[in-house]
């Protein structure tokens, strides 16, 4: 038997379900955690890094116990919140800042806002996208149809302008979550969700702004329309001609994660390979794709499925292929979970976060895993 840390095949029971045995480097860390809260989805607001300082994005709103599929009550308010640490994710302060709320009158993916927010408006200035302060993010209103806005920081999150109207490209509306690629001081690549022509989610989009933000050019369409839907991408970029976006699809013969690449810096794509084997894939969950020190590519999702938990896997070929599945955690009470970011430190370690729940009917909140890819 091989005993290597990502390789050990050793089982236990657990509440009657099979579990792989975690990698011993794998230490849990809560990020947020309130009894009776739903906290959830940093996938949908972002993850910045400045050495060892990391700074995550989540909402916040209070838990409804139902038959509906997330336990959320969606009557209640929520609101954007920060979490920031230090020290390589090992410990976490939370923070409200005034300029992140929502606008008036706007929902959070189906859920009314907390009042206190500044209207939407035009963007007539120059981001700086190479500043050492710079974090964007993009947000939506609506996963169908948006319609999505975006703010700015120059400080690493302590304050931030906006919010600001991000175009529609021609399309009934765009579902923006944070996914950019910095290409100079006033050049950037975002990819965005877009809702197909009957008003559905939702088809991928690449669009670039040259100007610091004030004008968008839509670059092309990732894939083409289809009955299900391709949304919620993750992208690195290998160097100045090629660029690979992972992304989260349905289809006729089932959910799963694709990864795509354009080695015309954006013009055309290709699908490069399927990233989850077909067990994950059914439990659908969106990516989150990193480039490590050392040229590899590291993918992180949740899996809703028994035993509910977070997984990764690594490509040592720039996603031609993928090594075997890791569990980074698993054993939660049920699939409402996941919706990962994920950064290295300094010191090579990874830091993974994620909305998690211990039990069905408790609360969900917001853990990091620290491990050794």
């Amino acid at each position: 038997m091989c005993t290597g840390m990502h390789r050990t095949l050793a089982l236990m029971i657990a509440g009657g379900v099979l579990l792989a045995k975690e990698p011993s480097s794998a230490r849990h860390v809560i990020i947020y955690k309130e009894s009776a809260r739903y906290a959830g989805w940093p996938a949908n607001h972002g993850i910045w890094q400045w050495g060892n300082e990391i700074l995550v994005g989540f909402e916040v709103g209070h838990v409804r116990t139902s038959s509906q599929y997330h336990a959320i009550d969606y009557e209640r308010p929520e609101e954007h919140v920060l979490a920031r640490s230090k020290d390589g994710g090992e410990s976490w302060t939370i923070e409200k800042p005034d300029g992140l709320r929502p606008p008036p009158g706007a929902r959070i993916a189906g859920v009314p806002a907390e009042p206190g927010g500044k209207p939407v408006s035009n963007f007539e200035g120059q981001m700086n996208f190479t500043a050492p302060g710079f974090a964007w993010t993009l947000r939506m209103e609506s996963f169908h149809v948006g319609p999505s806005r975006f703010y700015y920081s120059e400080d690493k999150g302590k304050s931030w302008s906006g919010p600001y109207k991000l175009p529609d490209f021609d399309t009934p509306g765009t579902a923006a979550r944070t996914d950019y690629v910095v290409d100079g001081k006033h050049e950037a690549t975002v990819f965005l969700t877009a809702a197909k022509s009957n008003k559905k989610e939702g088809r991928l989009l690449c669009a670039r702004t040259t100007d610091g933000g004030k004008t968008f050019k839509l670059v092309s369409w990732i894939v083409p329309e289809s009955d299900g839907y391709a949304i919620m991408p993750s992208s690195v970029r290998l160097s100045p001609k090629s660029i690979l976006t992972s992304l989260r699809r349905s289809a006729p013969n089932g959910n799963r994660i694709e990864l795509h690449r354009s080695d015309d810096n954006g013009v055309t794509w290709r699908q490069v390979s399927i990233v989850t084997p077909e067990e994950s894939a059914k439990s659908s969950n969106p990516p989150s794709m990193i480039r490590l020190k050392d040229g590899r590519l590291c993918i992180t999702y949740g899996h809703r499925l028994p035993p509910f938990g977070i997984k990764a896997r690594i490509s040592n070929d720039e996603g031609k292929t993928w090594g075997e599945e890791l569990w980074l955690r698993q054993g939660a009470g049920n699939y409402d979970l996941g919706y990962p970011r994920t950064v290295q430190r300094p010191d090579g370690k990874i830091v993974t976060a994620y909305y998690y729940n211990d039990k069905a009917d408790g609360e969900r909140y917001i853990a990091a895993t620290i491990w050794e890819p």
